[in-house]
């Protein structure tokens, strides 16, 4: 009877710390594509346009996933993740959302592609993003 007892308070015990372990929010694995691109001055040339870009201080490289909404605190869902390839979801609350695509063709260079909801409007760009110096 004490056996049964103890059995059923490890089970009771060990289904609650699974509960737990479930609710805890889950890591966001290492993003191999960013950790190898330069920090410096990058600029951000729109496809197609002949002006001179968009310059950012890349110290934090994520920065390049979520072009369209800045410094927002955005949640993000990783859907493809190579080291030439990363691909990720992203929601900004009530400032929208978007989908990024880059593929890196050398630690100072990199193809954008990103599309989604902005303060309501739709956007969609392609960049190439090149490291043009130190900031």
């Amino acid at each position: 009877m004490k056996g049964l007892k103890l059995i059923k308070i490890i089970s009771a015990t060990a289904a609650l710390l699974s509960g737990f372990a479930a609710a805890a929010p889950a890591q966001t694995p290492g993003m191999a594509l960013l950790d190898g691109l330069m920090k410096g001055e990058w600029t951000l040339k729109e496809r197609g346009t002949r002006g001179p870009g968009k310059k950012i201080c890349l110290g934090n490289p994520e920065l390049l996933l979520q072009v369209q909404h800045g410094n927002a605190n955005c949640t993000r869902y990783i859907i493809e993740n190579d080291p030439k390839k990363l691909r990720v979801s992203y929601k900004c609350g009530g400032s929208g959302h978007g989908v990024t695509q880059i593929k890196q063709e050398s630690s100072a260079l990199v193809q954008i592609s990103t599309q989604g909801i902005s303060n309501g409007n739709p956007f969609t760009f392609e960049f190439e993003g090149r490291r043009t110096g130190s900031c």
